[in-house]
């Protein structure tokens, strides 16, 4: 389909190159961790929300990350799974929705690293503000934190989009296992100068922004604690601040994994290999992670299962 019509509105797909052994356990792979995904963070924001004892900041902030999750997975997996079965020929897109793709798989990352930044303001506050946390982590500045999250990354996003549709395009393949924008603006036989600056900006700035957080924040949080002897403090600061680092780490190295494979061509299967890991392993781990650090939630889930145990032997 390459070079077909000007300005096409149909698209084609690379996808994966898989074998046709190993078409089935992609699938299934990609099925039950899809699965896994959904239940997972659908699971945990319920509970957040449905449990009074977890309407905390913490906890409040921290369900943007399984709502981002669902949203990211849910535009890509579904839609990879049914190319999987379809011989490349077949993978069709339409254009709007390969620009809808795109925005949202952008949408996730960027909203990955905004969440995790005012999660760490929330740590900062709690361990080096304590005494004026409640009146600092209001209901209304978990909202301003939240908007602010998603508004930073809707704008950054819809430019970077925004500079690519207003190109015209001359090819239709698509080489990658879903749209994104650099797939997009490839498309075209314009000059993608400004695509290029503003996305190497956009890149730079956010990376910047999150790093620079995360250093900024723990360190005043590791100074605190080494100054101050208070066992309960440092134990508290341990438990909620590893958590939010692990989860921090892992979706910063899948995102840096990704950016850097695309600077290396000859690696193309590798780079399509790790932007699907980049949706599917933070999505199924975040709940995890938080799950098994969070006392509330383990006290919760314990509760939750020994009613589950003790229901059959009353029916009994």
């Amino acid at each position: 389909m390459e070079n077909y019509t000007y300005n096409s509105f149909t698209l084609q797909l690379e996808g994966l190159n898989v074998s046709e052994d190993s078409i089935y356990p992609v699938f299934l792979f990609l099925f039950f961790s899809y699965l896994f995904i959904m239940v997972a963070n659908v699971g945990i924001a319920l509970l957040i929300f449905t449990d009074k004892s977890l309407h905390q900041p913490m906890y409040l902030l921290f369900c943007n990350l399984p709502f981002n999750d669902i949203l990211g997975n849910s535009i890509m997996v579904p839609r990879l799974l049914s190319d999987i079965l379809l011989p490349p020929s077949e993978r069709l897109i339409s254009y709007y929705e390969c620009v809808v793709q795109a925005f949202t798989t952008h949408m996730f990352g960027t909203t990955t690293h905004t969440v995790l930044m005012i999660m760490a303001f929330d740590r900062y506050v709690a361990i080096c503000n304590p005494l004026r946390y409640a009146a600092i982590m209001t209901n209304k500045m978990v909202i301003k934190l939240t908007v602010s999250a998603w508004g930073v990354a809707f704008v950054l996003v819809g430019i970077l989009l925004g500079l690519t549709i207003r190109l015209n395009r001359c090819r239709t393949l698509i080489t990658n296992p879903y749209c994104d924008n650099a797939s997009l603006f490839k498309l075209s036989c314009e000059s993608v100068f400004i695509n290029n600056v503003y996305g190497l900006t956009f890149t730079v700035v956010l990376f910047t922004a999150s790093i620079g957080t995360m250093v900024l924040t723990y360190t005043k949080i590791t100074v605190v604690c080494l100054t101050n002897k208070s066992k309960s403090l440092n134990n508290k600061a341990l438990r909620t601040c590893s958590t939010h680092l692990v989860v921090y780490m892992i979706m910063l190295f899948s995102g840096m994994s990704n950016i850097t494979l695309h600077r290396f061509p000859q690696y193309s299967d590798y780079r399509k290999l790790c932007s699907i890991l980049f949706h599917i392993i933070p999505g199924s781990l975040n709940p995890i992670i938080y799950g098994v650090q969070s006392k509330e939630i383990r006290k919760f889930l314990s509760k939750f299962f020994k009613t589950k145990k003790v229901l059959p032997s009353l029916e009994s």
